[in-house]
Parts: structure tokens; sequence; C-alpha cells
């Protein structure tokens, strides 16, 4: 009888961090570098300000970040984007585990798109892509 590798049961509990995942020059790492330390208001975007009532918003720098890795890995709609926060190691990675809902991703880019506009022209600029 052939002898086939077998990998770890479903049921079985592994200890890992998505830290631990994501390779040291994987350009997710610059991403966040890049969203991390640029003004946003500067390029005008719209600021996520702090509720006083009901739930609180996201970051917008969350959405930069789903928006940006999207656009550099070809994925465009909001639906897939949504999809991709709760399957994708490197967007976990990248949003600390955070999924936002389809809808808020479209918001997000129906609401600064001269933002947008002024990030991707320095991101296809920096990855020479576009």
């Amino acid at each position: 009888m052939m002898q086939h590798i077998i990998g770890v049961a479903r049921n079985q509990m592994v200890f890992t961090s998505l830290e631990q995942n994501i390779p040291d020059d994987n350009p997710v790492r610059f991403l966040d570098a890049f969203v991390e330390n640029i003004d946003l208001g500067a390029l005008g975007f719209e600021l996520q300000t702090l509720k006083t009532e009901g739930r609180p918003s996201y970051s917008t720098k969350i959405f930069l970040k789903i928006y940006l890795y999207g656009y550099l890995n070809g994925l465009r709609s909001s639906r897939k984007l949504e999809k991709e926060c709760t399957r994708n190691m490197e967007l976990q990675w990248l949003l600390y585990g955070l999924i936002p809902n389809y809808h808020s991703i479209s918001d997000f880019r129906k609401d600064n798109p001269s933002g947008l506009k002024k990030t991707l022209q320095s991101i296809c600029f920096i990855f020479k892509r576009c």
C-alpha cells in the first residue's frame, strides 16, 4: 500500500499568528507603512470622526488599505474585497482582522474620488504599475 503525506486534522487546534505568516518582504507590509505614514487630509480624504452614539466607524486608513490592496491585486468589486477580508491572510494581517461590509467599502470609494486619485498616482509611481 502506498503512503501519502497527510496534513493536520481539521479539528486539531494549531497556534499561529498572522505576523509569522506574512514574510518580511511581502508588499503588503510596504502598503501598511505607506498608508500609516501619509497625511490623508492633505490628499483630500474625508476623515472618519469619532461618534458619540451608535456603532463606531472604521478608520479611513482601514478603507484605504483595502482599496489599495484591491487595486494592486486586481480586485475592484466591493463585494469581492469584503469576501477577501475573511479569507485572505494578507488582508487579515493588513486590517488587524477587521471585516468591513461591502457597502462601507463602496461608500469610501464613492466619497473620496480626489483622495484616491492622488494616492493612486503616488502608488503607481512607487510600484511602477498602472
